[in-house]
């Protein structure tokens, strides 16, 4: 029997995602971007977000079925994020794909959205190894996941207790006067400066703290130190390193993560190790976890830079691994839930 051909649709932030995947073939992933329309308000306003979905959905998904040369009656299911996320923004999602489910008579599965940021890594690099740790690093989420099953058995080893790594990195950018989104503007000053010259913290990495947060993550004080040492600099007349201070918190937030994961795995017995999300894309997240992994004997998975940030083709893995495994579709009343749990795949 051959893998179902599912569509997937992803509206929880600023882009318009929307995939169609058979198995781990990738057929088109369409993605329009808002992030423009956010840039002048330093951050993702839901409203225009909304907005922007509404707009952007019907066109998105005419371009994914011409990229795949697919008709719509042709699909065995449909996916689509109802959480996390913004409620405003799962809205638009969640309404196209029950218009959808309806009107083709065809399966809906509502699923997580942090899932899909692990699950997406099967287009790149085939299915996945059983079990396996994942560091998950996106704009509102550090997690480390422990995933028997993509589609059934996925638990929670630990998460950010403040600010997120991605939150982190926009509100150290709009401090050193960068643009919005902060991830790939630090990225490419920190590749100027150098990532020693400021020494930063690193949160929940003391030994009293590991007692109670061995796997949990913390950049707030990481965020604070920076605005500090920033402050001093400017009240003191003295110019700001831009690229040094990118640099110098660039490693700092590397070095916990990668540091977690590993540890994770070795606490956890497994040999396997993903990472997802929009800050996995990150040029110094990647090298310095192949540096770790590859010293501690652990084979690493990361999907290409453009399966990272949000996309329909990670949901429409999820959903495809979901009727794969025989899990019952979703109700046409579901609703969306901007706090969705990591443990809950299939709502």
């Amino acid at each position: 029997m051959s893998a179902p051909l599912v569509l997937g649709i992803e509206s929880s932030c600023d882009e318009t995602g929307v995939g169609l995947v058979r198995g781990t073939e990738l057929l088109a992933n369409q993605v329009a971007s808002s992030v423009d329309l956010h840039a002048r308000f330093g951050g993702v306003v839901p409203e225009v977000a909304s907005r922007a979905h509404l707009e952007a959905m019907r066109p998105t998904l005419e371009r994914a079925c011409e990229d795949a040369g697919v008709d719509l009656s042709e699909v065995d299911g449909i996916a689509v994020t109802a959480g996390p996320g913004l409620v405003s923004a799962l809205v638009v999602g969640v309404a196209t794909a029950k218009a959808l489910a309806v009107s083709l008579n065809k399966p809906l599965y509502g699923v997580n959205h942090l899932i899909g940021h692990v699950a997406v890594d099967v287009l790149d690099h085939g299915p996945l190894p059983s079990p396996a740790i994942a560091l998950l690093v996106s704009g509102g989420h550090s997690s480390l996941l422990r995933v028997d099953d993509i589609a059934t058995d996925v638990r929670e080893l630990g998460s950010t207790i403040d600010d997120a790594a991605g939150e982190a990195y926009d509100k150290v950018a709009r401090l050193l006067g960068l643009p919005y989104p902060g991830g790939p503007v630090i990225d490419k000053a920190a590749a100027q400066g150098n990532p020693r010259a400021i020494a930063f913290p690193r949160g929940l990495t003391a030994a009293k703290d590991l007692e109670r947060h061995r796997f949990d993550f913390s950049f707030s004080g990481l965020k604070t130190a920076v605005a500090r040492w920033v402050e001093t600099r400017r009240r003191d007349g003295e110019d700001v390193p831009i690229n040094d201070v990118a640099a110098s918190f660039q490693e700092a937030v590397c070095d916990v993560l990668t540091a977690k994961a590993i540890a994770a795995c070795e606490a956890e017995g497994i040999d396997d190790l993903l990472i997802g999300g929009g800050v996995a894309a990150n040029s110094r997240l990647r090298a310095l976890l192949e540096e770790r992994a590859t010293a501690a004997g652990i084979r690493l998975r990361r999907p290409r830079p453009g399966l990272c940030t949000d996309n329909g083709a990670m949901i429409a893995v999820v959903g495809g691994a979901a009727m794969v495994a025989g899990v019952r579709p979703s109700s046409l009343d579901i609703g969306v839930d901007s706090g969705l749990p990591v443990s809950r795949i299939v709502v």
